[in-house]
């Protein structure tokens, strides 16, 4: 086989964005709250950056202060003077000097990868640090929890050990992740080496703390140790839950009543008494998950008999061009250093205000055809949502489909019927019989009022919801009613059947 190198030509087209172009895609993106985390980091970057209500310096002729950042959005931004006539070559490298030290603070936030720099305030608080010290701590994990509790045990050094082990692989469930055998045993390096039965007896221990259920290997023994607890017994909520578990799922009431020799009342009251001591997953209430806040970014309102649509934008700086740094500009002819510098700056400002403003334009366009088109659903609710889709909204608005794509992703709408994403709007749909289309959401909800209305004691097969859909004029096959009845997490007829007769 003979093997050569050549060198070879090949025409290739590529498509290469500039910097702003890309940042412009990119704030077209954000969020109200995370672009005005954008403004704030560019304005600690940029210092021809100004919020419109910044207050002046009180008085301009007054000596300059040391140049700075601008930190927070109501800082003061910095101002640089060029040296008074007369003042010679140390005032020149001095300003130079000034210029190096705001180029390197530009370079170390590049390599600081987008994170914060203190916020000072006129006192020289720092807010952020402030802020911090006022927000509530984070609750304790589940595991640091039961280390608490574990520890004022009185418990040999050997028990400590293991205890600890075990603690550490319950997950946030609750649960023992691992099956208590030798395998699992060898990962706790203790000489002796640790026995089943020792780390059984440790287990009972750490499953007598709080919160009840804790330490389980399965949802039987969480349910188990739970009942246990309780004072009246449940004997036969015990039972149930020991023997007809895998029957409770699949609401199989006549086999347990046969089985324990009870009435259905009677195992009907059982379950749900099991419901109500039992938490099926007794760690959750320790989750460290933060509850997360929405801050919608378009408000819809009616005034007058029409819809309103207008930008939340009480959160986003309104920033402009520093006019002293525009002066500036104009004056430093003869320092093409100072000169260059500014300018980039001063570019660099205007290109992020005309991003801020091309995205909340194409923002409101959108959200004024999604309002003109939803009007039904505005003045109905969810039944009279319309299909839509994302390429009739470019058309109508005369942007790309990926535009549009972008400037809904992770915003909100708030509307008169609730706060929902600007995608919730966009969906597929079904024509009924009269040729009016229904979307998706809309036949779902359909679903979801029939099931609703169903004898319990006798619940509609899918084929049967299939069937009232069909007598509403909408023709689903039944493979679709299953697929939307699972989406909306609705059990099958079987599992939803109510073996009590209410009178």
């Amino acid at each position: 086989m003979r093997m050569e190198t050549s060198l070879q030509q090949r025409p290739e087209l590529r498509l290469k964005l500039a910097p702003q172009i890309i940042q412009s895609i990119e704030i077209l993106q954000l969020a109200t709250l995370d672009l005005k985390s954008l403004i704030e980091r560019e304005m600690e970057m940029n210092p021809t950056i100004e919020i419109e209500n910044a207050e002046p310096a009180a008085n301009d002729n007054a000596p300059a202060a040391p140049v700075g950042i601008a930190m927070g959005e109501m800082a003061e931004t910095p101002t640089i003077t060029a040296p008074p006539t007369g003042e010679g070559d140390a005032s020149d490298r001095a300003l130079e000097a000034e210029f190096d030290r705001l180029d390197s603070l530009n370079e170390s936030w590049k390599e600081f990868s987008g994170s914060f720099r203190p916020s000072m305030t006129g006192d020289g608080k720092d807010k952020k640090l402030e802020a911090m010290q006022n927000t509530a701590d984070r609750a304790d994990s589940l595991q640091k929890h039961l280390e608490n509790q574990f520890a004022v045990l009185e418990l040999s050094q050997r028990e400590t050990d293991i205890g600890d082990y075990l603690i550490y692989n319950i997950d946030d469930n609750g649960f023992l992740r691992f099956a208590l055998n030798d395998e699992f045993l060898k990962g706790l390096v203790i000489d002796p080496p640790v026995t089943v039965p020792e780390a059984e007896s440790v287990l009972q221990k750490i499953q007598a703390l709080e919160p009840p259920g804790v330490g389980a290997r399965d949802l039987r023994e969480c349910l188990l140790l739970q009942l246990e607890r309780e004072f009246d017994g449940y004997p036969l909520e015990k039972q149930i839950v020991r023997d007809h578990l895998d029957d409770v799922v699949a609401n199989r009431l006549p086999k347990i009543a046969k089985a324990t020799g009870v009435s259905l009342e009677e195992v009907d009251e059982a379950i749900k008494n099991i419901k109500q001591i039992c938490n099926p997953k007794p760690g959750r209430m320790f989750t460290s998950a933060q509850v997360q806040y929405v801050i919608p970014d378009v408000l819809v309102e009616e005034v007058d008999g029409k819809w309103e649509v207008r930008l939340e934008d009480t959160y986003i700086p309104r920033i402009h061009i520093s006019r002293h740094y525009q002066e500036m500009l104009r004056a430093q002819k003869d320092d093409p250093k100072i000169r260059a510098y500014i300018k980039k700056k001063i570019e660099s400002a205007k290109w992020l205000i005309e991003s801020i403003e091309q995205r909340q334009n194409t923002l409101f366009k959108i959200a004024r055809e999604i309002v003109d088109y939803q009007t039904p659903f505005l003045e109905h609710g969810i039944d009279a949502l319309r299909p839509l889709k994302m390429q009739f909204i470019a058309d109508k608005v005369g942007v790309h489909v990926s535009t549009v794509s972008r400037a809904i992703a992770d915003k909100y709408m708030q509307t008169p019927r609730g706060v929902f994403a600007l995608k919730y709007f966009f969906t597929g749909g079904t024509t009924r019989a009269d040729g009016e289309e229904k979307s998706i959401i809309a036949v779902k909800q359909k679903v979801r009022d029939i099931v609703g209305k169903e004898d319990k004691t006798h619940p509609l097969s899918d084929e049967e919801i299939a069937a009232k859909l069909k007598e509403d004029g909408l023709d689903i096959a039944r493979r679709t009613v299953t697929k939307y009845r699972k989406q909306l997490a609705i059990p099958s007829s079987r599992q939803r059947r109510s073996y009590i007769v209410k009178g």
